[in-house]
C-alpha cells in the first residue's frame, strides 16, 4: 500500500485581534485513507507572547497514513482561541488549508476568519466576549455551506511541513 508521512510544526499565528493564542487543529481525509500512527487532532499550548506579536506554538505534528489513492488528500482545519487575564478562553478565527501534494519542505500559510455577526453579537462581544461560534465545526473544511456565511478576516496561522511519499509508483498514484 502507499504510504504518506506528513512531519513538522505548528508554528504560529499572528494577526489577531487580541494576544495570549493557542490552537486546536484536525486533520482531515477520504475514505481511501488510513491513519497508522500519529495523532490526527489536538490542541496547542498558549503562548503569552512579550512584545504581543507573533505567537509561537511550535507544536509537533507527525502522521503515517497508507493511502489507496489520493482522493480525499488531507486538509487540516483550524480554530484559533484567545485567552484573557481571567483565564477565559474566546474563539478569534477560523481556517482551514489543504496540504500540498509534491513531496518535500513547505511553508503554509493559512488564513483565518470569524463570523461576523450582528450589531448586537459585536457589542454583545465587546463588553462580554466570545462573539458568534459555528454550531457544527464541519463547515469549516467544507465549502457546501461555508459560503453562506458573513466573516470576517482575522489573523494568519503558519505550519511548517514536510511531505513525504512512500510507493506512489509502485502502486501506480500520481502525485
Amino acid at each position: 500500500m502507499a504510504e504518506v508521512h506528513i512531519i513538522g510544526n505548528l508554528d504560529g499565528g499572528e494577526g489577531f485581534s487580541s494576544p495570549n493564542l493557542s490552537c486546536k487543529w484536525c486533520f482531515e481525509t477520504g475514505g481511501a485513507w488510513r491513519l497508522l500512527e500519529g495523532v490526527k487532532d489536538g490542541q496547542t499550548q498558549v503562548d503569552h507572547p512579550i512584545d504581543e506579536g507573533r505567537a509561537h506554538w511550535a507544536h509537533p505534528i507527525d502522521l503515517h497514513y497508507a493511502i489507496k489513492g489520493i482522493q480525499g488528500w488531507p486538509k487540516v482545519s483550524l480554530q484559533v482561541f484567545s485567552e484573557d487575564i481571567y483565564g477565559r478562553t474566546q474563539l478569534v478565527g477560523y481556517g482551514f488549508v489543504h496540504l500540498p501534494t509534491s513531496p518535500g519542505f513547505h511553508q503554509i500559510e493559512c488564513p483565518t476568519w470569524q463570523l461576523a455577526g450582528t450589531a448586537m453579537d459585536q457589542v454583545q462581544s465587546y463588553f462580554v466576549g466570545n462573539g458568534p461560534q459555528l454550531i457544527n465545526d464541519d463547515v469549516i473544511a467544507s465549502g457546501s455551506d461555508r459560503y453562506r456565511l458573513q466573516t470576517i478576516a482575522s489573523g494568519t496561522v503558519y505550519l511548517s511541513l514536510y511531505i513525504v511519499t512512500r510507493n506512489f509508483n509502485k502502486f501506480g498514484i500520481e502525485s
